[in-house]
């Protein structure tokens, strides 16, 4: 099963967060607690404060934050990595990604909308708050009100996100021990995917609601697809693009060996009825993927941080290389 990869690379994060952790510390989050079974701290710790660095200046913290809030849908995604399960969190969809619904049970999901829901994170009763200055700065005032808040700045690379964030926290140590078992799955999915399909060229397709959207190498979706797990993408996709919007009509011009296709929420009926619909057309039925069964359907909410979140990354390793290997035995 695709999940069983993937339950094996969570297990080994946890097992190396850890053996990352001092022997002497005994600060350890409620949150933490939630998702390791380790007991609460004391009171005295949880009163224990630390001034930090921020894009909106220095500000006192918690040195151990017992309720932690993440805003944007990535950050989240980074606290768990870090061994840390927030009490709540924005979200696009409904319901959590698979690798989240167990220790996110007990999240409140409070919405994607552009501002924050303010009274569902006071009801939350959050001693800290961590969210991306790009998303954040506007309403910077209005959360500060609520508890600590710490806005960090906007990086390409989620990588330099999560260092951000465990800098914060203190967990240096852990987030480079996340990048280093990433790295390692990434090498082993490129390369179980090499041996069976060796340089056949793949096209990433995103099926969204009202367009058809092809991913390149140039963007974070693309780019884990050709350049993490190395697999080939069409010569005749512009190098300058980053992702196209296209038409039915004009899909056979990218005629791949493989066609990777995503519904971007697979629950949408008016998505997957545009699917559907495609699937009838003749032009789908004679593209050279599709004549030599080489589609692979994968997940929707489970790749939606794809490119941006090493549990997403993870997912999707796992989730490529099992659909490969059904259909390339």
């Amino acid at each position: 099963m695709k999940f069983k990869g993937f339950t094996m690379v969570c297990a080994i994060l946890i097992l190396l967060m850890i053996s990352a952790c001092s022997p002497t510390s005994q600060k350890v989050s409620s949150s933490e607690a939630q998702a390791t079974g380790a007991p609460h701290s004391s009171a005295a710790e949880a009163d224990k404060v630390k001034v930090v660095h921020t894009e909106m200046g220095d500000i006192t913290i918690p040195e151990s934050p017992q309720r932690v809030i993440a805003l944007s849908v990535v950050y989240p995604e980074f606290l768990y990595a870090l061994g840390i399960v927030p009490v709540a969190v924005q979200n696009y969809h409904s319901e959590f990604p698979a690798y989240l619904q167990d220790p996110f049970s007990n999240t409140l999901k409070m919405g994607i909308a552009r501002t924050p829901d303010f009274e569902a994170i006071l009801d939350a009763g959050p001693d800290l708050i961590i969210a991306p200055v790009w998303w954040s700065k506007k309403d910077y005032d209005q959360l500060s009100q609520i508890a600590p808040t710490v806005l960090l700045p906007e990086h390409n690379d989620w990588r330099d996100e999560l260092r951000g964030i465990a800098a914060i926290l203190g967990k240096e140590e852990q987030a480079e021990q996340v990048i280093q078992t990433l790295e390692q799955h990434e090498k082993q999915g490129a390369e179980t995917l090499h041996n069976l399909i060796g340089d056949e060229t793949v096209l990433y397709i995103r099926v969204m609601e009202k367009e058809i959207i092809l991913h390149g190498e140039n963007i974070d979706r693309g780019r884990f697809v050709h350049k993490q797990l190395g697999l080939q993408p069409l010569p005749n996709f512009p190098e300058s693009e980053t992702a196209m919007s296209v038409s039915l009509e004009v899909l056979p011009e990218y005629d791949a060996d493989h066609l990777i296709v995503q519904l971007d929420d697979e629950t949408n009926k008016e998505i997957k009825g545009k699917f559907d619909e495609m699937l009838t057309t003749s032009l789908w039925k004679n593209l050279k993927a599709v004549k030599n069964d080489h589609v692979y359907m994968v997940g929707g909410k489970e790749w939606f941080n794809l490119g941006m979140s090493p549990l997403a990354d993870s997912y999707v390793i796992d989730d490529i290389v099992a659909a490969f290997k059904e259909k390339n035995k």
